[in-house]
């Protein structure tokens, strides 16, 4: 075959056109935040800069829901996961659909019914203050660290092409992102991750486009892949050390999707700007081919990049030090000679990364301000000053998940892979908690908080053992090659074979067998792990009356499944709780003081 690997060894400088493409990105991302800022300076309401006013539209929302998790994780990870253990990884998308009809009619409903900016004060009306303040704390630690990803991934590719320094890069852009969601709030976060969004599509398709004419276009480049056994969907292992397989992509991912489309703060508070909840499912469904769009094209891109570099891998070639560096390095070979490509690509990069952060920012300072200020240090608190404190936690934010970033500068492995881990560890077990209250009526507050706690401890001791033990992988990375480098260098290269590599761990404690799990699965075992307890806990310690349970804060999910069985039979399946016509006219509603003193009245949910 052709030899496509054409290396010098001479990292080519971005050009002057490149620097001011790239700059348009901040300016215009702060220009957005300036003017919503302007326009809405005479606005005290607080609802206004969370959640728009609750006036927003399905298409820039829908455009927002895809940005917020397609960050820079996404640009670089997913091609570097096609190179370097073949397209199963694909079957993500099989995850994103389950995760999008779970959101829109299960969780959605619920959220946008309460009325409420932080989705934890469901946590509040289910099982009391203490279970809602652990499970905050727990979110704010969860998405600093994937803030910390986000931020760290994309300064770390803008140091390896341009030779810029990391800490600098990281500054700018955290300042910049910092001050544009302070500024405009969730009116200027959902607009700038729609510009965002298609600025990532045009990058994207960009290095496909040019990386596919380098590699003699990309029905070659998928035979390259196809030859070196990149091209692979049909692992159906159910072996869960398996790191990609249709199970634990499929399922297992749809479990860690359902958590951030489901019950996470930064999408719940999105969806509920909406004006009306049908409006709210429609985004959701919106956002569903655009996730496929981008995720179909990252990983086009994987497979473009391994035909360009298999026949000099750039991380064994010494030319990078991680895989998470390779596709900034495919651009600047690919588009370095025409001036103001690179710049886009680089804009592509960071629009995943302002999207997400913004995004966080907004959301850690609504369940800072609503989950703890309001109901611990300042009650009163409203109007213009509930919008400068608002504002004031998206500052500390900002500098908060900057130290997260340097911190994971330190780290080494996948980005993508790191950071599922991280999440997942934490998410996996909010995840099972909201479940518990929505889908299970007798869970009381005992039962929860014990399910909860012990699913976190478990996991994270898991995922910390994984990362710090780091056990030989049960399966190795698919082989690579330095044959085709033209550098005069030692190198022994590893020849290309068509087999998975299986290592043997005879020699490690059985228990490494469990740190070996894919970590797909860990949002899933958060809630296998969570449930049975927060069942059995309940169960001892006298469970909920369903009779006593406001409709709307649990959803009939076998009732609705089994619509063929008889009714009566089916009137079995709502657990007690009252739904539709068996709520009459003493349904007033439950209304918890004490904490933000909100009446919830009764509505269906069908």
């Amino acid at each position: 075959m052709e030899d496509f690997s054409i290396y010098t060894g001479v990292k080519r400088p971005l050009h002057v056109v490149d620097y001011v493409v790239f700059s348009m990105l901040f300016v215009s991302s702060a220009a957005i935040g300036f003017y919503h800022a302007y326009k809405d300076r005479h606005n005290t309401n607080a609802d206004n800069f969370t959640q728009g006013g609750r006036h927003m539209h399905p298409v820039p929302v829908a455009l927002s829901l895809c940005a917020t998790f397609m960050s820079a994780l996404t640009m670089l990870g997913n091609p570097a996961e096609i190179y370097m253990y073949g397209t199963m990884f694909y079957w993500i998308i099989l995850a994103m659909f389950l995760c999008t009809i779970i959101s829109a009619h299960i969780f959605i409903p619920i959220f946008y019914r309460m009325k409420n900016v932080s989705c934890f004060s469901y946590i509040q009306l289910r099982f009391g203050t203490f279970v809602r303040v652990i499970s905050s704390i727990i979110f704010l630690l969860s998405t600093l660290s994937y803030m910390g990803f986000v931020l760290y991934a994309p300064s770390l590719a803008f140091e390896a092409v341009t030779g810029l320094n990391l800490w600098g890069t990281m500054i700018g852009v955290s300042a910049v992102c910092t001050m544009y969601t302070a500024l405009g709030g969730m009116k200027t976060v959902i607009w700038t991750d729609s510009l965002q969004i298609f600025i990532m599509f045009a990058g994207v398709i960009l290095v496909l486009i040019f990386g596919s004419q380098e590699t003699g276009g990309f029905a070659n480049a998928w035979e390259i892949a196809k030859a070196n056994n990149r091209i692979d969907f049909f692992n159906i292992s159910p072996d869960p050390r398996t790191r990609h397989s249709v199970w634990s992509v499929g399922i297992g991912g749809g479990m860690f999707w359902c958590y951030l489309y489901g019950v996470n703060q930064s999408q719940v508070q999105r969806a509920c700007s909406l004006p009306t909840l049908r409006k709210s499912q429609i985004a959701v469904w919106l956002s569903f081919p655009i996730l496929v769009g981008i995720i179909t094209l990252t990983c086009m891109s994987g497979i473009v990049m391994y035909a360009f570099y298999k026949d000099c891998d750039p991380v064994k070639f010494g030319l990078v030090d991680k895989p998470d560096q390779m596709l900034p390095l495919l651009v600047l070979d690919i588009l370095g000679t025409m001036p103001g490509l690179s710049g886009l690509f680089l804009a592509c990069i960071f629009s995943g990364s302002l999207s997400s952060i913004s995004s966080a920012l907004n959301a850690m300072s609504c369940v800072l301000t609503e989950d703890f200020i309001k109901a611990f240090c300042w009650k009163s608190l409203s109007g213009r000053w509930e919008v400068v404190m608002s504002k004031l936690m998206v500052v500390l934010m900002g500098v908060a998940q900057f130290f997260m970033a340097a911190g994971i500068s330190q780290a080494s492995g996948l980005v993508l892979q790191l950071s599922y881990t991280l999440f997942s560890t934490t998410g996996g077990p909010l995840l099972a908690l909201f479940i518990a209250g929505i889908l299970f009526p007798c869970t009381n507050k005992y039962g929860a908080t014990v399910g909860f706690i012990c699913s976190l401890i478990f996991m994270n001791w898991l995922g910390i053992s994984a990362i710090v033990l780091q056990p030989t992988p049960f399966e190795s990375t698919l082989p690579v090659s330095t044959e085709g480098c033209n550098w005069n260098v030692s190198s022994i290269a590893r020849p290309i074979t068509n087999a998975t590599v299986v290592n043997t761990t005879a020699d490690e404690p059985a228990v490494y067998d469990l740190y070996r799990v894919s970590y797909q699965w860990y949002t899933a075992m958060s809630v296998i792990i969570s449930l049975p307890i927060t069942l059995l806990v309940s169960a001892v310690t006298g469970a909920t009356d369903a009779g006593t349970l406001d409709p709307d804060l649990t959803y009939p999910l076998l009732y609705n499944l089994l619509p063929c069985l008889p009714e009566k039979w089916r009137r079995r399946l709502k657990c007690g709780v009252r739904y539709e016509s068996d709520v009459t006219s003493d349904s007033g509603g439950i209304k918890m003081t004490g904490y933000d003193n909100v009446t919830y009245t009764n509505a269906y949910i069908n």
